[in-house]
């Protein structure tokens, strides 16, 4: 099982930037292994992003903004479900991982 997370790297958007960096250094930090995805550096890694995101998950206008994230090909989510996983300590589940042993999940 891959993680991948969909970013781009020449991003003029600060907050972008950030929610990427915060995506990364999170899994960094936690030794989950992922693959980081640059859609700026391939028209073909950005258009099977686009079309990977269930249709109820896009945006109401404009496309997808990075990060997004998948394990393997199923659609994870992007940074809002990112975050709302980390505040309440259910990111394994969010991720499609087994559960460590320091998280909520974890518990009987």
């Amino acid at each position: 099982m891959v993680i991948r997370v969909f970013v781009a790297s020449s991003s003029g958007s600060v907050a972008i930037k950030k929610r990427q960096q915060d995506v990364v250094r999170f899994l960094e930090a936690n030794r989950i292994e992922f693959e980081e995805v640059d859609i700026t550096m391939s028209e073909e890694k950005r258009q099977w992003m686009y079309k990977n995101i269930p249709e109820d998950r896009q945006p109401a206008q404009g496309n997808p903004l990075p990060p997004q994230i998948f394990s393997d090909d199923r659609y994870c989510g992007d940074y809002d479900g990112f975050f709302e996983s980390k505040e309440s300590n259910t990111v394994f589940s969010f991720l499609g991982l087994q559960p460590s042993l320091a998280s909520k999940e974890s518990e009987p």
